[in-house]
């Protein structure tokens, strides 16, 4: 059966899946409420994010990257890093952060040297 939505033709589609009562009552709320483009954009977001997340290369966020990069840092390291800011800069950049990533890691060096909890 097609339904004439607007100038384009809808035909109603059905799908198997396998959930409990609630889950199914969950997304069948879903799609009674939302309308189906903003479902489908939600759902390839869904799925590109467990695919990084399945293949490992899932971007943690730049609060992530500052953390990772200082995280177990001394003061003694610290304070190296800064002496040679130009080739950690180069070195981040390889790796792919951006400069306003660089700058925060920089911003947490100093803390760690001043003794500052950020």
């Amino acid at each position: 059966m097609k339904y004439n939505v607007g100038e384009r033709f809808m035909k109603k589609y059905k799908v198997e899946f396998y959930a409990s009562r609630s889950e199914y009552n969950e997304i069948r709320s879903y799609f009674e409420e939302i309308p189906l483009d903003v479902i489908i954009s939600g759902l390839r977001f869904s799925n590109n994010r467990y695919k990084a997340n399945v293949g490992g290369y899932l971007n943690p966020g730049r609060k992530s990257l500052v953390k990772k990069e200082t995280a177990l840092l001394t003061k003694k390291q610290a304070v190296v890093r800064l002496k040679n800011w130009k080739i950690m800069i180069k070195k981040y950049r390889e790796r792919g952060y951006s400069y306003p990533t660089i700058y925060r890691i920089k911003m947490r060096l100093n803390a760690i040297i001043n003794d500052i909890n950020p």
